[in-house]
Order: C-alpha cells, then sequence, then structure tokens
C-alpha cells in the first residue's frame, strides 16, 4: 500500500537556501535516512544514479537495512555539440528518451545535431548499463516502492527520464531522494512522483549541486562500481 499521494515534498526548513551544508555524501545519506526512516527494513528499492549517486544510495540503503536492495539506474543527458557538460534532453537504460523541444529550436540545433546526441547518449548508456549491471538482469520494479536516489538535482532531466522508466516497468510507488536541489527543478519532479525528499532546496542561478557541500569530489566510475560490487556481494 502506497504511504503517499501524488506530489508530495519534504525539506527541512532550516536547510533552505544555504550552501555547505553537508560535509560528505556520506553525511547527505545520513540526513535523509533520517527523513526516510519510516522505511527502515521494509521490501523498498533504492537505485541510484551513477557516479555521485552511488555513495548516497548507499549510505541510505545501508542506514534503513536494505542492505540486499540497491542498485543502479542508468540514464544520460544528451547533450550539446559544442558543450556535453550541457543536456537538451536526457535517456534512460530502457531507451526512454526525453527532448526539451523549446531549447532545441532556440538552441539552433538541426536535426543531425540532435540526432548525433541521440546516437552518443545511447552508446554511453549501453556502456554504462554494461559496466554497472553485466549479466544481472535489472531489479523486477512491478508493484515496489522505488526509491531514485542522486547527490543532487540540477536542471533534473535526466531524473525525468529515470521516473519514466522506473514507471514503466510498473513501480507501485516512486520516492526520489535527493540531498539537495534546485528550486524549479525539485517543483518540476515532484508532480510526476508520489514523494520528493530534498532537505536542501535552493534558488538562484547560477546553480552547483557541488555548493551544498564542504568537501566535494567527482565520484569516478570506478568508486561508484566498487560501491555497487560490495553490495551485490552480500
Amino acid at each position: 500500500m502506497n504511504r503517499h499521494s501524488r506530489g508530495e515534498l519534504f525539506d527541512l526548513p532550516d536547510l533552505r537556501d544555504r550552501m555547505e551544508v553537508f560535509r560528505d555524501r556520506a553525511a547527505a545519506a545520513g540526513v535523509l535516512a533520517e527523513m526516510l526512516s519510516a522505511y527502515r527494513d521494509t521490501s523498498a528499492l533504492v537505485l541510484a544514479v551513477p557516479d555521485g549517486g552511488l555513495p548516497v544510495g548507499a549510505g541510505i540503503a545501508r542506514s534503513l537495512g536494505l542492505d540486499l536492495d540497491l542498485d543502479v539506474i542508468v540514464t544520460s543527458k544528451v547533450t550539446f555539440p559544442w558543450n556535453p557538460e550541457a543536456g537538451f534532453g536526457a535517456l534512460a537504460f530502457d531507451g526512454t528518451l526525453l527532448l526539451n523541444d523549446h531549447l532545441i529550436t532556440v538552441s539552433g540545433l538541426t536535426h543531425t545535431d540532435v540526432e548525433q546526441g541521440i546516437l552518443e547518449a545511447r552508446r554511453k548508456v549501453a556502456r554504462r548499463v554494461a559496466l554497472f549491471r553485466g549479466e544481472r538482469p535489472m531489479p523486477d520494479l512491478a508493484g515496489r516502492t522505488v526509491f531514485l536516489v542522486d547527490d543532487g538535482l540540477a536542471t533534473g532531466y535526466t531524473m525525468l527520464a529515470a521516473v519514466a522508466a522506473a514507471r514503466k516497468a510498473g513501480a507501485a510507488e516512486i520516492l526520489l531522494a535527493v540531498p539537495t536541489g534546485h528550486r524549479e527543478s525539485v517543483h518540476r519532479l515532484v508532480a510526476e512522483v508520489e514523494a520528493l525528499y530534498c532537505p536542501n532546496i535552493r534558488g538562484g542561478v547560477p546553480y552547483a549541486v557541488a555548493e551544498a557541500y564542504q568537501h566535494w569530489h567527482d565520484v569516478s566510475e570506478d568508486e561508484a562500481k566498487r560501491l555497487l560490487d560490495d553490495f551485490a556481494s552480500r
């Protein structure tokens, strides 16, 4: 039975619009685990977005006694040809594709640009699914409560693709758990899920996920895979 109706938002008012509120991703996971304590020792599944979502997802799973229920949900931005860090869409592991048609138009992208971006995203997703999952099948999401976890929401577009893919896979209840998020992205995403947990909601431009952390580093694929393999070995 679902614990939430659609679109519930949970944050921590004392952390709103503040920077450097978490020591690191592990500390952020601890804050989220406290917010999610009602799910301790349940059958909920934690799906982390690699790479930066793995330390947060692992911390949540460990704290809530969900050690055997941690896995990944692979997504990728569909990026601009002149800026591989910025995207005009997102692609999920199951082929779910979301494109920002307005951004495509105002950016002057050609049909060839868009198709090339999608092709490169497909290659990246396939490579990362092989890396993180190998021959393991995707967990069965049908009828389950699923937490989608990342280390923060900037535009939130890749998470939107993850939500759409989890919904297609039959998840009964989709909950987002992110330590920090831009206010606009949080409100866009909360409408698509049963509940969104985000202790540190901020506004403003520019916005950077890293500014919520006192100690920040880019998580490598190797580090993320080690975390996942550690849980899988249990």
